[in-house]
C-alpha cells in the first residue's frame, strides 16, 4: 500500500515523481498520490475530516516548493492557454500565488489581484461575502480594486483559485465579477477537491461548472474496515 512513515510535514509538496514512482493503488495510509496528466505524481497528505471517518487530501500552494508551483501552473496554463485568455485574476489567499505564475505562463505582463484587504480607496459595492472551507467561521469580503476594472471589462478573463472544494470562494469570485459585468471565459485551479463545487457552482449560473480547468482532480475519502484510506463511493 502507498505509505511512508518518515515524512515530516514540511516534506509534501515538495517533489514532482516520475511517472509510476508510487503504484496506482485504491488505499492510502499517510498520503494521497496525485497523478497529472502526463502521469507524473506528487505526493499530497491526508487531512481528516471532523467525523473521523472521512479525510480529504490537501494542497498549499504556497508551502510547495518552487518546482512543484512551476509545474502545477506549467501545466494549468496548457489547459487555459487554447481558450486566449487576455488577463488573468487571481482569488485569495492562496490563489493569489498561483494565479501570479500562470499568468506569466501565459505570457502576460502583470495579472489582476482580488483581496479581502479593504484600502480606502475601494468601494463597498465593488464587494461580496467571503466565505472559505479552510477558514468557515472568519467573516470576510472580497473586493476588487477599482483602478483594475478597466484590466479586465471587454476582456477574456481566466478567474483562479488553488484548489476548488466546496465553491464557496470561487462563486464569490464569480459573483464579484459578474456585479462589475464581467464574465470570466475559464476557472482554473491546480486541484479539484472532491465534487461538492458542482452543487454551489450550479446554483450560481448553468454556464460555470463547463468552465472550470484544472491540474488535477481528488475525491472525498473514507475509511475502510482495514483502518486505510479510500474514494467514497
Amino acid at each position: 500500500m502507498s505509505d511512508v512513515t518518515d515524512m515530516a510535514p514540511h516534506d509534501f509538496w515538495q517533489e514532482i515523481h516520475p511517472p509510476g514512482t508510487f503504484a496506482e493503488e485504491k488505499e492510502f495510509t499517510s498520503f494521497y498520490v496525485a497523478v497529472l496528466e502526463d502521469g507524473r505524481q506528487l505526493r499530497l497528505p491526508i487531512r481528516v475530516l471532523a467525523d473521523g471517518d472521512r479525510a480529504l487530501a490537501s494542497l498549499i500552494v504556497n508551502q510547495a516548493s518552487f518546482a512543484v508551483l512551476d509545474a502545477l501552473a506549467e501545466s494549468l496554463a496548457d489547459r487555459i492557454r487554447p481558450l486566449e485568455i487576455d488577463i488573468v485574476a487571481g482569488l485569495p489567499t492562496l490563489g493569489l500565488t498561483l494565479a501570479a505564475v500562470v499568468a506569466q505562463k501565459l505570457g502576460h505582463q502583470r495579472y489582476v489581484p482580488l483581496g479581502t484587504s479593504r484600502k480606502f480607496w475601494y468601494r463597498d459595492e465593488l464587494s461580496v461575502a467571503l466565505s472559505s472551507i479552510t477558514t468557515p467561521t472568519q467573516q470576510k469580503r472580497l473586493y476588487i480594486d477599482p483602478r483594475m476594472l478597466p484590466l479586465l471589462q471587454g476582456r477574456r478573463v481566466a478567474l483562479i483559485d488553488d484548489v476548488i472544494s466546496s465553491g464557496a470562494s470561487i462563486v464569490a469570485g464569480l459573483n464579484l465579477l459578474t456585479a462589475c459585468g464581467i464574465e470570466p471565459a475559464a476557472i482554473g485551479a491546480a486541484m479539484l477537491q472532491s465534487e461538492r463545487w458542482r452543487e454551489s457552482l450550479a446554483a450560481a449560473g448553468p454556464q460555470w461548472a463547463a468552465r472550470i480547468v484544472s491540474v488535477f482532480a481528488t475525491p472525498i475519502l473514507e475509511r475502510n474496515a482495514a483502518g486505510r484510506w479510500q474514494a467514497a463511493p
